[in-house]
């Protein structure tokens, strides 16, 4: 299975199949009458479809294992918790996605960081420790901006994302923090092993 994550096939396929379940799902709910549920589904498409146009317009390619998480959180947040429902089902889903948007975040400061040292015109000195510390601020950082954004919404449009608690505000920031954290150890393993199969292109 790793092996096809390093080649991109197994996203293409993992990708393949989420568009096939949200075109399920739309013609489920479709005929459930289920219009939230059924727009649900095509705002899943669109998902996908617009992070292709932004890496393309970018010229930014993914690396497999950023990829591969990035479908992965698509699926548990948008599949599992939303459109089946599961915040009811699985305990704490709600920290289980903020732990894995922390893996994600310090893997996309890891791509900014690889984007950044590859630019011709770019003075940056390519450094792998360099390269861990930042994906790793990165992605505690932007668990931090994400509450700010949470608590802005619930403010100006009476929204209820932090259930007006302190704690949870935290406890996010913190489980967005431990994603990060472990994800960052992972990255010093690799470099001791002299292989960061994580910045193999799809």
């Amino acid at each position: 299975m790793q092996k096809l994550i390093r080649k991109g096939r197994g996203n293409d396929l993992f990708e393949l199949a989420l568009y096939v379940l949200a075109g399920v799902c739309f013609v489920y709910f479709l005929i459930k009458g289920i219009a939230p549920k059924m727009w649900q589904a095509v705002l899943i498409a669109g998902v996908l479809l617009l992070i292709r146009i932004v890496l393309k317009l970018t010229k930014t390619t993914m690396f497999a294992a950023l990829r591969f998480c990035v479908l992965l959180f698509i699926f548990i947040t948008m599949f599992l918790a939303n459109e089946f429902g599961f915040y009811s089902v699985i305990p704490y889903l709600d920290k289980v996605e903020h732990l894995f948007s922390g893996v994600i975040l310090c893997f996309v400061g890891l791509l900014i960081y690889q984007k950044a040292s590859a630019s011709e015109e770019s003075s940056v000195v390519s450094s792998v420790k360099v390269a861990i510390w930042l994906s790793l601020f990165f992605s505690v950082a932007m668990a931090g901006v994400w509450e700010i954004y949470e608590f802005t919404t619930d403010r100006w449009f009476g929204l209820n994302s932090q259930n007006g608690s302190l704690i949870d505000t935290m406890t996010d920031i913190i489980c967005g923090s431990i994603g990060a954290v472990l994800t960052s150890l992972y990255l010093v393993v690799q470099a001791k092993r002299r292989k960061m199969p994580v910045i193999d292109k799809q």
